[in-house]
């Protein structure tokens, strides 16, 4: 269940939790701070979940892609030298 409280940018919702999680957020948060706390903790959540998503993307993705890479890098380095010459 979901209402509009006065305040148009908040909705209230009922939720669940299990009874170890509502004593931990009663031991870091007071009673009129919970809702603060729990959009505070949901947004660093997602924040941190697409960070962690998209770190494992890269990760994949430059593993995927090592031995052309690899290639690529070897390809050009002989070009670099001679355009490049070490002193």
């Amino acid at each position: 269940m979901s209402t509009i409280t006065k305040n148009n940018n908040h909705k209230r919702i009922d939720i669940t939790l299990p009874p170890e999680t509502l004593a931990l957020l009663e031991k870091i948060s007071r009673k009129g701070d919970r809702s603060r706390f729990i959009d505070e903790a949901i947004l660093f959540y997602a924040k941190n979940i697409n960070r962690a998503k998209l770190r494992k993307d890269l990760e994949e993705g430059a593993i995927a892609r090592y031995q052309r890479d690899l290639d690529m890098a070897n390809d050009w380095f002989f070009l670099e030298n001679e355009v490049w010459p070490e002193k």
